[in-house]
């Protein structure tokens, strides 16, 4: 009877090898599935998609706009955990508000880099959303004239850690960049300012922390070109703020 046993726990696994992978699945971390969004300004497309293809802990699926809105409907986005824009001066409709705000108030994570700071200039939402406010082109808000914002190529500065102990720039420690700097843009008082400079074409803070509905949310000045992305500091908050926006940390 013994015998018999063995032998028939042996052939249970020989037939169905799937239990023994389901086991071992269950036990490893899913990766954050990252939906990547590009259109409306140049970029190095190979450095900048290396970024996402090195990083271990994430799957991403790149779209482009026009496409990109289309993603943020309920249907589409039981594909993606968190939501990575690259993207820059958009139109978008109520519709496509509405799907996107609704995102966030399901959970799903916003990382911002960059040139994405600008992605919806007419939508006052959207900096509500992000907490800052880029201006293209002179504007008067309440009363007060505000200059275009202003940006410099080629800048070469030292960005410092304004809270170590955050998960994003946790064991990142001040460094120096090669990067494109942006200045006279606002940034709301609820954002957790994570790095900053003393760079005077820049504006002092330059990527935080912050929270809209359920949705954690960052944003990083961060990421003009393959100066930037091979920089490994700023390729460590990088996959550090995904993480954290998808509440693995």
């Amino acid at each position: 009877m013994r015998k018999l046993l063995s032998f028939l726990c042996l052939a249970l696994v020989l037939v169905r090898p799937g239990l023994l992978d389901a086991a071992e699945s269950s036990s490893t971390p899913q990766k954050t599935r990252v939906l990547l969004i590009t259109g409306g300004h140049d970029f190095e497309k190979e450095h900048f998609f290396k970024l996402f293809k090195e990083n271990p802990e994430i799957t991403f699926l790149a779209v482009e706009h026009p496409d990109a809105q289309k993603m943020f409907s309920a249907e589409n986005s039981k594909s993606y955990d968190v939501i990575v824009m690259y993207d820059f001066n958009q139109k978008i409709s109520d519709e496509d508000k509405t799907n996107f705000v609704a995102r966030l108030k399901d959970g799903k994570g916003l990382v911002v880099l960059h040139h994405a700071i600008a992605t919806y200039p007419d939508w006052a939402d959207y900096w509500k959303i992000i907490g800052a406010r880029y201006y293209l082109q002179q504007t008067n808000v309440d009363g007060v004239e505000k200059k275009r914002s202003a940006f410099q190529h080629g800048m070469h500065f030292t960005i410092h850690v304004a809270d170590p102990e955050h998960p994003v720039t946790r064991g990142v420690k001040d460094y120096e960049i090669h990067d494109e700097t942006y200045k006279w843009f606002d940034v709301a008082k609820e954002c957790h300012p994570l790095l900053t400079t003393e760079e005077p074409e820049s504006n002092p803070v330059i990527a935080w922390a912050k929270t809209y509905e359920k949705a954690r949310v960052v944003y990083m000045q961060s990421g003009h070109d393959h100066f930037a992305y091979e920089n490994p500091n700023f390729q460590q908050v990088l996959r550090q703020a995904i993480r954290w926006v998808a509440k693995k940390d």
